[in-house]
């Protein structure tokens, strides 16, 4: 930082493989520039170098004096080193093993910017010496595995650490940190989903936990902590729900690690394939090859079959008791790239990097035991006997050092499939998808309109619409409606991230992704539907997807938490350019029988913020969007709430009306005047046993609650117009004696109809929490009543039928009343008035 044509540099590690290390080699070992880089010396020889071989792992200056340098080397007598004179002349400080173990992995030392004696090391663990390097103390950070640290060169307490977990600043020297909890970066290697209601996607995270989650929260408006658990497996492999019962969760990870987890109980069995414990040894040494990534599958036949991917096929019926290999070595099996992993002076033997493995399986949806596997070295193997026979069908044209990332079985051909690969490790960024139909005798490449540098991860095909396909690759997704002839971004408000995996569950899509967690596309359906005259210059209403009827809610913008879809039917509708301001736009619903629920207008009732200074009834106010293109809009499944009038506070304040119940209904479109329409189809929450007629009880409860709430809050605001407009003309006898009869007779109608107001709303309360000081009255508990009711998918209890019973007869006493008054005094008090040549109170008809 002092000098910036100072510069040191080390040339050991080549990122192709097989690679090796001889020492003296040209280019090898430690090398100093003291003009920007254009000319370099070797320092091969400076004193106190170990002996060959060796290799510089990391390598520090001190930012307040460039003579100070720290390296990490890897060798037979490594370690620690130091130099005070720029690089002549060093000094071994520390040959602790925990400093430098894995050295291909964590290769980071740091220099304090201001004191020359203190130096971080970074590696498992986080250390820190005071004393030149000779000694260290751990550091404590919120997650192992320690990668960088950037120190603030005015302020060596403030920096910046990260590690397998995340980033986390420290303010002073690493005492305490910052949360790594407000970072949605976690990194997912596979998805699968399991057969629950809510379903669940299960994975693996990058040096966490492996989980399961929940699509969407089973209990709250947004998912949760509650919502998720660790599951069985690690942070790598692939993570299997059984089909027939999604709490029995298989779960694997490196060196052929296998769990059988039964989320019930607790109940935990190792299951693994060839439990010998390969740690240390490189995978030529091995009987059997598992990839860290190894991949899993349930039989879609049978539900009490697993497969397992190693260098060969296994397969078990009796939940991993036995295992059998179905196959042979389905790889190139090529023994010079088995060697030992890590480098020539210090092996990192974890099995993580075993090559010459199977990474992907699939069977035929259509046809019961057309297997297929992919390897990582480049090779398809089908087999149509269920493993017996196999034969060997890797596409022309394939690079050998690909890696068959994904498969996908075909859904609508037996002898289909789908194919990702990648090279990207041997720096080819190409994008490699391939189908077939004739069980691999022909091979189509299919990947025109992907970007040439964005590299396939992962390919998968829809299950309800022939052609629909969609591809994860290192720079987003992307769509094809024609079976891969032609692809197209399809990003959306998806974060610009590489796509690890996919999968499709129902009408959903599920994209794991390295760096962003998990996401879900809730309906694509709308894709399904889409053609070449779907988006013109007509108006477009698309059908919906089948919708439950659920009782969670969403929360738009949760923090820390899932986001879950919308609660109710997504209408989702076309609209072309230009379409005219006053054109008519409306969406409507109607029940099975034709009658309408609610209708939404572009045009607002109300304007925004007038809720509390109007009287509002019927619909609600929400704005129909009008925008050109693709429009969505939710219903709720409510019917109309019920109308308030102005200044009303309510302590239950839930007006709505009742949830739609289980069925059909009908979306209608309007559009100056053209109308199409859609079917609605309504489904019961599957977890719950209810029948059609419990619906209906629920429903009928809810609606005559709302109804007379309705009728209620009418009443209320024709007893004020008609109160204020008796003291608008009492005003004007200016207390006449001639007009004493009708002075009193406008006066007892207004203690009436006081009296009558105050039963049925507390007049006193002006906030929300004007009830804990005034006690609420029989409009608010109707409104808390309505409110009980509608928990749930059940029929009203004895005692809010009881309940409602005693509050319904106050209500219609007083109703009866205000109908008396209207009817009998309101008419007396006109001809009063009309005799002393005032003007009556106009009487609207009362509304059904």
């Amino acid at each position: 930082p002092t000098n910036p044509r100072i510069l040191y540099a080390s040339t050991w590690r080549i990122i192709r493989r097989p690679y090796s290390l001889e020492s003296g080699g040209e280019g090898s070992g430690l090398w100093k520039s003291t003009d920007g880089g254009d000319t370099w010396e070797s320092m091969n020889e400076a004193d106190g170098l170990p002996e060959a071989p060796w290799g510089i792992s990391g390598i520090t200056v001190s930012p307040s004096n460039p003579d100070n340098v720290y390296a990490i080397i890897e060798a037979k007598a490594g370690g620690v080193f130091r130099s005070r004179d720029g690089g002549n002349t060093w000094r071994r400080t520390n040959k602790t093993r925990k400093l430098r173990q894995r050295a291909w992995y964590y290769s980071r030392i740091v220099a304090d910017p201001t004191d020359e004696e203190a130096v971080y090391v970074l590696n498992v663990r986080f250390h820190r010496s005071s004393d030149g390097g000779r000694t260290f103390e751990r550091i404590a950070t919120p997650h192992g595995d320690n990668h960088d640290l950037w120190i603030d060169p005015q302020d060596p307490l403030r920096m910046i650490q990260s590690n397998d977990g995340g980033a986390n600043v420290s303010l002073d020297g690493g005492k305490r940190w910052s949360s790594q909890a407000n970072q949605p970066t976690a990194q997912m290697y596979r998805v699968s989903v399991d057969n629950a209601f809510p379903y669940r996607l299960l994975g693996g995270q990058q040096d966490n936990s492996a989980i399961r989650i929940r699509s969407r929260s089973a209990r709250g408006r947004a998912i949760g902590l509650r919502d998720w658990d660790p599951t069985a497996g690690g942070e790598s492999g692939h993570i299997v729900a059984k089909p027939d019962d999604p709490d029995v969760v298989y779960g694997g990870s490196y060196g052929g690690y296998l769990i059988r987890l039964d989320h019930r109980s607790g109940d935990v069995r190792a299951v693994n394939v060839w439990p010998n414990d390969p740690m240390g040894w490189g995978a030529a040494d091995l009987k059997y090859r598992f990839n860290w990534n190894f991949p899993l599958m349930f039989s879609p036949h049978d539900s009490n079959t697993l497969y397992a991917g190693a260098n060969v096929l296994f397969k078990t019926t009796d939940g991993g008791n036995s295992w059998n290999a179905i196959s042979e070595d389905l790889t190139r099996n090529l023994k010079e790239k088995q060697g030992p992993s890590g480098g020539p002076i210090t092996k990192d033997n974890t099995s993580v990097e075993y090559y010459g493995t199977i990474f992907a399986i699939a069977e035929s949806k259509l046809q019961e035991g057309v297997l297929w596997t992919g390897s990582d070295d480049g090779l398809v193997h089908v087999s149509r006997d269920g493993g017996l026979s196999w034969s060997e069908v890797t596409p022309k044209g394939l690079p050998e050092e690909v890696q068959i990332n994904s498969i996908e079985a075909h859904p609508f051909e037996a002898g289909g499939l789908y194919v990702a690969a990648t090279a990207y490790k041997s720096d080819d960024f190409t994008p490699y998808l391939f189908k077939t139909t004739d069980y691999g005798k022909n091979w189509q490449r299919i990947v025109k309109g992907i970007s040439e540098q964005a590299f396939t991860r992962v390919i998968r095909a829809d299950a309800k619409q022939a052609g629909l396909l969609f591809a994860g690759t290192e720079e987003g997704l992307y769509v094809s409606s024609d079976d891969g002839r032609n692809w197209q971004p399809f990003q959306l408000n998806l974060p610009i991230v590489p796509i690890t995996d996919l999968a499709i569950k129902g009408d959903d899509l599920i994209a794991a992704t390295q760096g962003r967690g998990y996401w879900i596309l809730d309906d694509i359906a709308i894709l399904r539907q889409l053609n070449d005259q779907s988006l013109d210059d007509t108006p477009q209403l698309f059908e919906p997807a089948a919708t439950y009827r659920l009782a969670q809610g969403s929360t738009k913008n949760p923090v820390h938490m899932g986001q879950n879809p919308p609660t109710g039917v997504r209408l989702r509708y076309w609209l072309p350019e230009g379409l005219a301001e006053d054109a008519e736009l409306s969406l409507s619903i109607f029940d099975a029988q034709g009658d309408l629920i609610r209708r939404f207008e572009r045009k607002p009732k109300l304007s925004v913020g007038e809720k509390d200074d109007a009287d509002i009834w019927g619909d609600d106010d929400r704005v129909l969007s009008a925008e050109a293109g693709m429009n969505e809009w939710v219903w709720d499944l409510d019917y109309p709430a019920a109308g308030r009038f102005k200044g009303l506070v309510l302590w239950n304040d839930d007006l709505d009306g009742p949830r739609a119940v289980p069925g059909n209904y009908r979306a209608e479109l309007s559009v100056a005047g053209e109308n199409q329409s859609v079917t609605i189809e309504l489904l019961a929450d599957p977890r719950v046993s209810r029948s059609a007629d419990d619906y209906q009880q629920q429903f009928q409860f809810v609606q005559t609650l709302r109804d007379t709430l309705d009728h209620m809050h009418r009443s209320i605001r024709d007893l004020r117009q008609w109160r204020q407009r008796i003291k608008s003309i009492a005003s004007q006898l200016n207390d006449d004696e001639q007009y004493a009869d009708l002075t009193a007779k406008g006066e007892a109608i207004v203690e009436q109809l006081g009296t009558i107001e105050k039963a049925l709303y507390q007049t006193k309360l002006e906030s929300p929490q004007d009830p804990l000081n005034f006690p609420i009255r029989l409009n608010d508990k109707l409104a808390g009543l309505k409110r009980l009711a509608s928990f749930g998918d059940h029929t009203p209890t004895q005692s809010m039928l009881a309940v409602r019973g005693e509050l319904m007869a106050s209500v219609n006493e007083l109703m009866q009343q205000l109908d008396q008054i209207r009817d009998e005094a309101i008419p007396e008090y006109n001809r009063a008035a009309l005799q002393a040549q005032l003007p009556a109170i106009v009487l609207e008809e009362p509304e059904a």
